[in-house]
């Protein structure tokens, strides 16, 4: 649907038609409601159209999910392309205000190297930073006793880099080459490679550009020390080092301090447990352990030829893995989408005052038929013996299920679905299947053509494939009720 100005309904314009189903609920007959992205498509990859960027200039209230769910450029285009005073909602965030419950966004730690990632923590508010704004972090100087690459391995194997110090570090166009550009409170994942041992020292400065055309906003510059296949305590010349050598851990650009520094866990437990580090008295570990050969392929001749030895700090998740700390799946939970519902009853009505009543009534009706929905999914996955009751899916979408509805999610392919899953990962994933003897895996029909690993080790253990949704619609499912209805009634009948 396109919007037309025309019209004297209420113009909303929604981020995925999972939100836009919850608004003509509430809205009924005096709302006009279209999503950017389309069923059938992922929003975690979504590029808008100028079709897009038309409804949501006609459009006189906005909702979003947030919480880094959404793609940064359809966030950027519902951001920058709203009339002023134009009511913007950020569900996921607001809904807390409505007993929402939020669940933090739990990564594995199982490697045996660190994982070391890029991290913008703070809001920036000083500077006028917004969700739309830009951090862009680059490298200035490296020194060493061979290259540093630090790059992202998108799916299908293609890098992208972030830093590569063989090349130098050019700033002729006025922005570095070697730089990564991540929304305020984001965090990715990359690999960091190093061609021979010994100790190297990385300077980086981050730039804060609060919109497209605006001049960046310095932040700060720090360096830090890398131990590379030799002793970290006595290598550096730094007296009584503190060693980061296992657990997650980031070069954090902190927008409100103004300071680079790193953000770590070494022992696991998630952002919760990060703390500060001082990169003037931390060195980062890369043991000999960390020794690879470079793969056979032109994409990876960046590296050295096939068959070279080199240091790697593997990526922890494969694919462009932008996200944040919470898990923003939060309408898997029906008790949090009933949250999403009073909070765009009130929206509406704000926006419109003269429906107040027609919200309302509509709000009712339909909280009524969510709770009776909860009631539903609860006990049907309930009825599913504790022993077989397992979730192996497609990517990390259902820790909400899970919670609130006991179900533990015993596996997925990968965290993100726009990722590559590894050898590792199919082997956990197998291994997951057989010793649990889960009967069935589900499949997302939105991500079926990325999804071949599950169906791969799915045949080979001779387990069903079953769907569940996560994130968006298709021509089977189509409302949200409808949708959980499925999930439930899908898991009952393949897991029993």
């Amino acid at each position: 649907m396109a919007f037309s100005p025309s019209t004297d309904r209420l113009q909303v314009v929604t981020t995925t038609g999972i939100l836009a189903d919850l608004v003509r609920n509430v809205g009924g007959d005096r709302v006009v409601v279209d999503s950017v992205v389309p069923d059938k498509a992922d929003s975690h990859v979504y590029e808008p159209s100028l079709r897009d960027v038309r409804n949501i200039v006609y459009a006189d209230v906005a909702f979003s999910n947030y919480l880094l769910l959404e793609a940064q450029n359809v966030i950027k285009a519902l951001d920058a392309n709203l009339r002023d005073g134009i009511p913007n909602i950020s569900l996921a965030e607001g809904a807390s205000k409505y007993a929402a419950e939020i669940i933090p966004l739990v990564e594995d730690v199982s490697l045996d190297t660190i994982w070391l990632g890029l991290r913008v923590r703070g809001t920036g508010a000083q500077h006028g930073a917004n969700r739309a704004s830009d951090v862009l972090i680059s490298a200035t100087d490296v020194s060493g006793p061979g290259a540093l690459v630090a790059y992202l391995t998108e799916s299908f194997g293609d890098p992208v880099f972030y830093v590569n110090s063989a090349d130098g570090f050019d700033a002729s166009d006025g922005y570095r080459d070697d730089t990564a550009t991540l929304p305020p409170a984001a965090h990715t994942h990359m690999s960091w490679a190093f061609t021979a041992p010994g100790v190297y020292r990385l300077t980086m400065s981050a730039k804060l550009r609060v919109a497209h055309d605006a001049r960046p906003v310095d932040i700060g510059t720090q360096t830090f020390t890398f131990a590379v296949g030799v002793d970290p305590h006595s290598a550096t010349g730094i007296p009584a080092p503190t060693v980061l050598a296992a657990g997650h851990a980031d070069i954090a650009v902190d927008l409100d301090s103004g300071r680079l520094h790193l953000y770590a866990d070494p022992h696991g437990g998630g952002e919760v447990n990060q703390e500060v580090y001082d990169p003037a008295t931390t060195v980062i570990e890369v043991p000999a352990k960390a020794l690879k050969e470079v793969p056979a392929g032109r994409g990876y001749r960046f590296l050295g030829r096939p068959g070279q030895q080199v240091y790697q700090l593997p990526q922890a998740v494969l694919g462009r893995h932008v996200h944040g700390e919470i898990d923003p799946h939060l309408w898997q939970d029906v008790g949090n989408a009933q949250a999403y519902v009073e909070l765009i009853r009130d929206t509406l009505t704000a926006a419109d005052p003269a429906g107040a009543s027609t919200y309302r009534r509509n709000t009712e009706t339909y909280l009524a038929e969510l709770s009776a929905l909860d009631a539903y999914v609860a006990e049907t996955i309930a009825s599913i013996p504790p022993s077989q009751r397992y979730l192996v899916t497609t990517h990390d979408a259902f820790g909400y299920l899970a919670h609130a509805y006991q179900i533990p999610v015993a596996g997925f392919v990968t965290p993100n679905p726009a990722v590559e899953p590894s050898l590792a990962d199919r082997r956990k994933l197998t291994e997951t299947i057989r010793n649990l003897h889960v009967r069935a895996v589900f499949l997302e029909p939105n991500l079926a053509a990325r999804s071949s690993t599950l169906a791969e080790v799915a045949k080979e253990q001779r387990r069903q494939v079953c769907a569940i949704y996560g994130d968006a619609f298709d021509d089977t499912v189509t409302t949200y009720v409808r949708m959980m209805r499925f999930n439930a009634d899908s898991l009952k009948r393949c897991l029993t």
